[in-house]
């Protein structure tokens, strides 16, 4: 069989690594290497990663729209992609069978952050589509789906990887099937369709005006990166860890409630507490250690005003 493999971050791996036991991958295209730290190091994607060790060979094309040549010489038989981040030519898309695995039950959350958003947006399930490949975002025919909770702890690294084995497992089911054109493929009802788009900045900084467990769905859905973000006296301050608080406070959201060695904020309708945070520039603590040495916070204080 002649494979060509398309991914990048974690997700793919899974899919890349039974892939490759199934049949040696011809070639892995994933996105160029990044500068990483203070140092500026460039660094591998986890995918560049594993084909490196497996010897297969890398192919990194900064624009794929303009740079797929290596890709048409060798001829695959089937081209699958998962998580690759860049938009795929056409000439690829009608002269191929191209498959790709996204981490959303389609058409709810095309584009690409369809977990953080699932996870943000208070959502109970999520799942993965298998699909046809087509111009428009992720608007490809649905070969097949599969559906997962999401639980209450749940952040995007975790059900990332278990959105990871669960496209692997679909894809390999489905895989004789597409390779013999033995697929009647269903089309997405354009009625249904809403979009996952990247995070932002202002995505990263801990809305407080929000039910508590939407405050704690917001941090769940920016780790373990970026982490979330809240400000004072000009201050970034990042949390990593959130518990919902007993504490009834009638205060506006954003108000620190106590810093009575824990860090309790009001949100929408409840307390939560900063378990684990860092100052800018410092590095992660709890927030009773955090509290023994600061003196920017005090109690009555508000967050990202």
């Amino acid at each position: 069989m002649n494979i060509v493999f398309m991914g990048t971050p974690y997700f793919a791996v899974p899919i890349l690594e039974k892939l490759n036991e199934i049949s040696p991958i011809n070639l892995v295209v994933t996105q160029p290497d990044k500068r990483v730290g203070r140092k500026q190091e460039f660094t591998y994607s986890p995918v560049k990663l594993f084909a490196v060790r497996h010897n297969l060979e890398v192919f990194q094309p900064k624009n794929i729209k303009t740079d797929y040549q290596r890709i048409i010489d060798i001829n695959p038989d089937i081209i699958v992609t998962a998580a690759y981040g860049q938009m795929i030519p056409a000439e690829l898309i009608d002269h191929y069978t191209m498959v790709n695995i996204h981490g959303s039950l389609l058409p709810k959350y095309r584009g690409g952050a369809p977990v953080q958003r699932a996870i943000m947006n208070g959502d109970t399930t999520t799942g993965v589509t298998l699909m046809y490949m087509a111009q428009k975002m992720d608007s490809g025919s649905i070969i097949a789906q599969s559906e997962i909770s999401i639980e209450e702890d749940d952040t995007t690294t975790s059900l990332m990887k278990k959105l990871s084995y669960v496209g692997r497992d679909l894809l390999v089911e489905n895989l004789e099937d597409i390779l013999n054109k033995q697929i009647d493929p269903i089309l997405q009802d354009e009625s249904l369709v809403t979009f996952a788009y990247n995070l932002n900045k202002k995505d990263e900084i801990l809305n407080f005006n929000q039910p508590t467990y939407l405050v704690m769905r917001q941090l769940n859905g920016l780790l373990d990166e970026p982490a979330a973000s809240i400000f004072i006296k000009g201050v970034r301050i990042k949390v990593f860890k959130l518990a919902k608080s007993d504490i009834i406070s009638s205060m506006k959201p954003g108000t620190v409630v106590s810093i009575d060695k824990e860090l309790h904020v009001k949100t929408l309708d409840g307390v939560v507490r900063i378990l684990e945070l860092s100052e800018q520039g410092k590095k992660r603590m709890t927030d009773k250690a955090y509290l023994n040495g600061q003196k920017i916070i005090c109690e009555g204080s508000v967050f990202n005003e």
